[in-house]
């Protein structure tokens, strides 16, 4: 059933990639990956990394999919630096739709940064407070968390 934590069910474009039946600009495959560029790109050269095996999330994916996609994000931000040679890089990755995930197919984004591009942050980090820190801490690290660690 739809909810905000699981969306309903539709395509999902990035198998339609994976599988050929939809064209993107491939920049990369592999046995585990595949990396595009953003057909909403932001800044030229935003690229996305993708599993070929359908995950929808950070929570779906397997670790060693997880891992693949870590690998490819990592020479494809190599190729990015050497032929846009960008002041930085910024990586993406969004999960569920309160975390402004709007393909429920796991995907890293790669967008190549200029100094004083458009693109601005989402929020300003500030000082956490020191008790609420060592409090999240211990209920992170308690011995009988509400969900078994993995």
């Amino acid at each position: 059933m739809p909810t905000e934590t699981n969306p309903p069910e539709r395509p999902c474009e990035f198998c339609d990639i994976v599988s050929g039946r939809l064209h993107a600009e491939i920049l990369h495959e592999d046995e585990s990956t595949v990396a595009f560029l953003d057909n909403t790109a932001v800044m030229e050269g935003h690229t996305l990394v993708i599993p070929r095996r359908h995950a929808t999330d950070i929570w779906e994916i397997t670790e060693d999919d997880a891992a693949a996609v870590m690998r490819t994000v990592h020479r494809m931000a190599g190729v990015l630096r050497d032929v846009f040679a960008p002041d930085g890089m910024t990586l993406f990755q969004a999960n569920r739709p309160a975390g402004w995930q709007d393909v429920f197919h796991l995907h890293v984004h790669l967008v190549p940064r200029r100094e004083a591009d458009h693109l601005h942050r989402p929020w300003q980090a500030t000082r956490a407070d020191a008790a609420a820190l060592a409090a999240t801490r211990r209920l992170i690290l308690d011995p009988h968390p509400r969900r078994p660690l993995p």
